[in-house]
């Protein structure tokens, strides 16, 4: 209703607060733009009829190249993204599908989450929506792991006190009685003084999984990854191929720069040993290094989520990992070989998720690849000493 207003005795309408109209809304188009999750719609003969910003650089294409592909020119033919197309189109009823594996000539999503839904305006056109949830499982595993790894270290701390003290004293008897003992007693001697050494190890290596603070600044990576590739190259890999894939302009990093050795000799380790043991023809392991815009981690101390943009990969074109140990191999005391630890990979995730980092791995037949997530040291040169 209109209110009146009286001026100088005279009597004047104001028209009420204009309220919203459609042309106010913003353009359908350009909401769908906007979206952060990948949208397509593909028509009767899954070709792409449109796709916004995120869907262009979820498939690698702007989507003027989209309208002239179809989706078996992006994915494999036994994708199962198109048994759920053919679910939807049968049943006309929205499908969603979780933990689904992309892959194309050009394109290997893992852990990505489907919905389609039929377009009723156009027959047998289908809209697919795509979330990738590989990022968020990551950040699960990874704090998986370092509770895992303060498990370990309260264990260390038992084991310290409870058992390297008396094992210093068996170790200490055995090597008294060796030299008094006949030759085929003073073996068992030996065995004694040897395991006591053996289980001493362990446990320092468990100890390692304490929460000491590390000591950051700038790394530069790639000469940690030479180093580490001296180490290899003249020892346990002197028989193995070594290929370099890096990024020269990548930024330092913010690290320290011993732990970051022990990690990726550690990997570099792993990666020859599964070539070794999977007798591989023509072994050969790929040092990677890459800008990346990956995930934002939250960080004890930093406030705010921090960008991991740095990867740095160890890839061998061994067997690969079987799929029963894959999901817990980051645990402790998880080992395929007869005389690991399984302590390696673990103290990786854990001297990683001390940097603030993630670690990821993919792998099949003939491709295992461990991906190190890291940060930047912030406002520092490229060229800063590492």
């Amino acid at each position: 209703m209109s209110r009146m207003v009286i001026r100088g005795g005279l009597a004047a309408v104001r028209p009420p607060p204009r309220s919203a109209t459609q042309d106010d809304l913003p353009d359908p188009a350009a909401l769908i733009a906007a979206l952060p999750l990948p949208l397509a719609v593909i028509d009767a003969a899954n070709r792409f009829t449109c796709a916004n910003t995120a869907a262009e650089h979820f498939f690698g294409h702007s989507l003027g190249q989209l309208r002239h592909l179809a989706l078996t020119d992006v994915l494999a033919a036994d994708c199962p993204l198109f048994l759920l197309i053919a679910q939807v189109r049968a049943s006309g009823i929205t499908v969603s599908d979780h933990d689904l594996t992309l892959s194309g000539p050009r394109l290997e999503r893992t852990c990505i989450a489907v919905q389609a839904a039929l377009l009723a305006e156009s027959t047998g056109s289908v809209l697919l929506t795509f979330h990738d949830s590989s990022g968020a499982r990551a950040l699960d595993r990874q704090l998986a792991y370092r509770g895992a790894a303060r498990s370990v270290a309260g264990m260390a701390a038992i084991l310290a006190h409870e058992v390297k003290n008396p094992l210093s004293g068996i170790r200490g008897a055995a090597q008294l009685l060796e030299p008094t003992l006949p030759p085929r007693d003073r073996e068992l001697a030996v065995l004694i003084r040897d395991e006591a050494d053996r289980i001493r190890d362990l446990v320092d290596r468990m100890e390692e999984f304490g929460d000491k603070p590390i000591v950051r600044g700038p790394v530069n990576i790639h000469r940690v990854l030479g180093h580490v590739r001296r180490i290899a190259e003249t020892g346990f890999a002197a028989h193995l191929r070594i290929v370099e894939q890096y990024d020269p302009s990548l930024p330092a990093v913010s690290g320290n720069r011993d732990q970051l050795v022990q990690v990726l000799l550690n990997l570099v380790k792993n990666a020859a040993e599964a070539l070794t043991e999977g007798d591989a023809i023509d072994g050969e392991i790929t040092l990677i290094t890459r800008f990346d815009h990956g995930p934002r981690l939250m960080v004890a101390g930093a406030g705010q989520p921090v960008a991991l943009p740095l990867v740095v990969a160890v890839r061998d074109n061994g067997p690969g990992i079987s799929d029963d140990i894959r999901p817990h191999l980051f645990e402790p005391f998880i080992t395929t070989r007869r005389t690991g630890s399984g302590l390696g990979l673990s103290l990786v995730a854990k001297i990683i998720g001390d940097h603030g980092g993630l670690i990821e791995v993919e792998s099949r037949p003939g491709r295992t690849e461990f991906r190190l997530r890291l940060p930047r040291q912030p406002d520092c040169p490229d060229d800063d000493p590492g």
